[in-house]
């Protein structure tokens, strides 16, 4: 009996794919291949070594006490999300926000009153409830400060985005502070990704920022990328990636004197551990102290979310590790800064688990 046409068909396939692996295997072990082979795997060595590395020193990073008297100072932030300005939010929601924040060292809300357009202008139309909030909170939260957040995705990465090379488009970002000032909001919050290390035009913007902010006695604030947890970093992931994940300590510095508060962006490090991430803010508070002059308020971002992607993993990246780290980096680096404190990111997302965490372990002023 012949067989059928499917299975002729299979049994070729089949001897197809021997004879291809014969010949790959053949080609591979051509004497020609020896010292590449050998490349290939010193270098694999070489990274599963520096991986092992690194994660032994984040993980003895985490080691330890933290210091007497790493709490609050203060001011400490959360981001608040558009639902406060576009009429999602209201009077029940904000007697929620202030009991959870009435009595901590919540200083400042971030709320998220952009986005700008591309070209940096802020139609009014998207913050419609903002006078409302403004009362609200200066009545139920006195002495806690409501800062427009803006921000933008920057054409660094790709062909749309706010381009910070254009004068204009720089100007019209200062007219979008300015309005949100007249509109009675307390400061100015600016989240401006992907914000490659060294854009001296994002330092040109910040310069006029604040010549605006300081004639108006408003705070200037940012969120700032993490600091290259080995030198030159930033430059490698650019290289091989297109996206300089880093910035350099130096442009930090650079960035941190040009503001009034910065806040770190101190999460989204793919780190698969909590030991490690824990270890990795630790690392990430020291470095941000060393180049935070003494007059900028310093933040360190918690995360107050759950979403679990490649570069962020719930179960490790906590708001308990990343307030240990911060106490941990905040001990070993400069244990009596007051200019110091965290941010909550972010209000819509963070668990009741998340805000007891932050009391308990970070603690209130009149604790202190």
């Amino acid at each position: 009996m012949t067989e059928p046409p499917i299975s002729q068909a299979w049994t070729a396939a089949r001897a197809r794919l021997r004879r291809v692996r014969t010949a790959t295997a053949r080609s591979w072990s051509h004497p020609r291949l020896r010292w590449p082979k050998r490349v290939v795997a010193a270098l694999a060595g070489c990274l599963l070594l520096s991986l092992l590395a690194a994660g032994i020193a984040l993980r003895v990073n985490y080691a330890g006490d933290p210091e007497p008297g790493t709490r609050t100072r203060g001011r400490d932030a959360v981001w608040l999300g558009h639902a406060w300005v576009d009429g999602r939010n209201g009077d029940a929601e904000l007697a929620s926000l202030a009991r959870r924040i009435r009595g901590t060292g919540i200083r400042d809300l971030y709320v998220h009153t952009g986005p700008l357009r591309h070209d940096g202008a802020l139609p009014a139309q998207r913050y419609p409830r903002a006078g409302w909030l403004l009362k609200a909170v200066h009545r139920e939260l006195p002495g806690v400060r409501v800062q427009a957040w803006l921000g933008d995705v920057l054409a660094t990465e790709g062909p749309t985005g706010l381009r910070l090379t254009d004068p204009h488009s720089r100007a019209h970002v200062v007219r979008s502070a300015r309005q949100v000032l007249d509109a009675g909001f307390d400061g100015v919050h600016f989240d401006l990704e992907p914000l490659h290390s060294g854009d001296r035009d994002y330092l040109t913007l910040l310069d006029d920022l604040h010549a605006l902010t300081r004639a108006r006695r408003a705070p200037l604030s940012v969120a700032a990328h993490q600091i290259d947890p080995l030198p030159a970093l930033h430059s490698v992931a650019g290289f091989f990636t297109g996206h300089p994940k880093w910035w350099s300590q130096a442009f930090f510095g650079q960035v941190a004197r040009r503001v009034d508060q910065i806040a770190v962006m101190s999460y989204d490090t793919s780190t698969p551990l909590e030991s490690l991430y824990g270890g990795y803010v630790a690392q990430q508070t020291e470095l941000a102290l060393q180049a935070t002059p003494p007059g900028t308020d310093l933040l360190m971002g918690l995360p107050g979310y759950h979403t679990n992607n490649w570069t962020h993993h719930a179960w490790a990246e906590t708001v308990p590790a990343a307030l240990r780290g911060t106490r941990l980096g905040l001990g070993r680096e400069d244990r009596r800064r007051q200019r110091f404190g965290v941010a909550l990111y972010v209000d819509f997302a963070a668990t009741p688990a998340d805000w007891a965490a932050y009391r308990e372990d970070w603690g209130t002023p009149e604790a202190d």
